[in-house]
């Protein structure tokens, strides 16, 4: 059987073990919001996660990190500064990197910080609907960090950015959809308490880029839907566990250390479409 005819549950189950058998290490350059429920989710995980945001050390680390996460929930100077650093340090050793264009859109120093790094050959973008149409040009943002469009509605815009991009884009929604360009591959798990939770998004940011350092021989496409079904697969059984935010929130954890590839292959909710559909929709 070649590897594009294995399913993609089972080449996410596969690289959820990788992940675990080498713990990646993750530069993230994230908001101060929700760094410490990034650190943990990562932990939880089986990477290991360090935010550097220093500049003049924010290079040289991303030089040994596995990936490098760059989310702009929070862009004061130096942060920024050290973001740029890193970018460019990761362009130099060739280290993926992703970008969370948080809350851009209506808010210009965000936004024009988006736009200025997307051309920077990001390996993936992941944003929520709304941020990904204002980073294709073709909105103005959600309301604060929430979406006020639709995974449907930003497919557009998904596929015309990863086309330009030459990169991965994933729209994070009631159903996520992750898009090389050419095709889409849509992931229907998760749970709505992850909207409820302050760093559920940007802790999936996190968890792409470790999937991305972990991929070996898989596709950047493959490595950022096994990020999505994962953590989809955890909130599920993480609500299963809590109906309401708090306890939901150190349940996610929980499922993200306990799940099993095993898991992955009998949990995983996807199908697939050509990128054309959406370009002619």
């Amino acid at each position: 059987m070649s590897a594009t005819a294995i399913p993609i549950a089972h080449r996410s189950a596969t690289l959820l073990n990788a992940l675990r058998d080498t713990e990646p290490l993750v530069h993230c350059i994230t908001n101060n919001v929700v760094t410490n429920f990034t650190a943990n989710a990562l932990l939880a995980l089986g990477a290991a996660p360090a935010m550097v945001d220093v500049i003049g050390e924010a290079g040289p680390f991303t030089r040994v990190a596995g990936a490098l996460l760059i989310n702009l929930g929070t862009p004061q100077h130096e942060p920024r500064e050290a973001q740029r650093e890193a970018i460019a340090a990761a362009g130099d050793a060739g280290t993926p990197w992703v970008l969370d264009p948080v809350a851009i859109g209506a808010l210009p120093v965000r936004t024009d910080l988006a736009h200025e790094v997307v051309a920077q050959h990001p390996a993936a973008v992941r944003g929520n609907p709304s941020e990904i149409m204002a980073l294709a040009g073709v909105g103005s943002g959600g309301k604060g960090v929430d979406s006020t469009d639709t995974t449907d509605s930003a497919l557009h815009a998904a596929v015309t950015l990863a086309r330009t991009h030459k990169t991965i884009v994933a729209v994070s929604g009631a159903e996520d959809a992750i898009t090389d360009g050419q095709r889409i591959i849509r992931v229907a798990n998760g749970s709505a308490l992850l909207t409820k939770v302050t760093g559920g998004g940007c802790a999936l940011g996190a968890l792409v880029a470790a999937f991305l350092a972990a991929r070996g021989e898989e596709s950047p496409l493959t490595a950022v839907t096994a990020a999505h079904i994962v953590y989809g697969v955890a909130a599920e059984r993480a609500a299963q566990a809590a109906r309401h935010p708090g306890s939901f929130a150190v349940h996610l954890l929980d499922q993200l250390s306990a799940i099993t590839a095993d898991d992955i292959d009998a949990d995983a909710r996807t199908r697939f479409s050509a990128a054309e559909t959406a370009l002619s929709s």
